[in-house]
C-alpha cells in the first residue's frame, strides 16, 4: 500500500501545472538519449538520488525488457523523466522523443510519470564514470529539491 503525503505542484509548474502527491516510495528517473538511457534511483523519505545504471536504447525490445526488469526489481511508486529544452525554454528535436518515452513508460507500467526540465544535466554530469546514469541522478535530485521547495513556499 502506498502512503500519499499530500498534494504538491509538479516541478516547473509553468510548464507542467498538474498537482501531484509525494510518496515515500522508490522513484526511478530516466535521462533518455538516442543511444542510452541513464537510470537513477531515489526515495521520498531521504529525497536523495543516486545513479543506478545505463540501458542501451538502440533496440526497442531490449530496452523495454531491461527497463521491465528494473521496474520488477525496484517496484517504484513513480517515474521521473528529464525533458530537454533549448536554453530559452522552447522544445527541440529530443523534447518530443523524451515526451514519447514518458508516455510509453506510463502506458507500459501504469505508474505516474513526472517530467523535469533537464537542460544541461548531461553537461553537468560529464565527468562521471557513467554520464547517463549521473545525469538521471541530477534530474531526480532536481525533482526532489523542487518538490521540497514548492512545499515550503506553498
Amino acid at each position: 500500500m502506498r502512503d500519499l503525503a499530500g498534494p504538491a505542484l509538479r516541478p516547473h509548474a509553468s510548464i507542467f501545472p498538474v498537482p501531484i502527491p509525494m510518496t515515500d516510495g522508490v522513484v526511478l528517473a530516466f535521462d533518455f538519449g538516442a543511444r542510452r538511457i541513464g537510470v537513477a534511483i531515489g526515495n521520498g523519505v531521504t529525497r536523495e538520488a543516486r545513479p543506478l545504471t545505463s540501458v542501451d536504447s538502440v533496440s526497442s525490445a531490449g530496452r523495454w525488457a531491461t527497463l521491465g526488469g528494473l521496474v520488477a526489481d525496484w517496484q517504484p511508486a513513480r517515474f521521473v523523466v528529464g525533458i530537454p529544452l533549448h536554453p530559452d525554454g522552447t522544445p527541440h528535436e529530443m523534447t518530443a522523443r523524451c515526451e514519447r518515452f514518458a508516455r510509453q513508460l506510463e502506458g507500459r507500467f501504469r505508474l505516474p510519470v513526472e517530467r523535469v526540465d533537464e537542460r544541461y544535466s548531461s553537461a553537468v554530469a560529464a565527468r562521471a564514470d557513467d554520464v547517463d546514469a549521473a545525469a538521471a541522478a541530477l534530474i531526480l535530485q532536481q525533482w526532489f529539491d523542487e518538490f521540497d521547495e514548492r512545499g515550503r513556499n506553498a
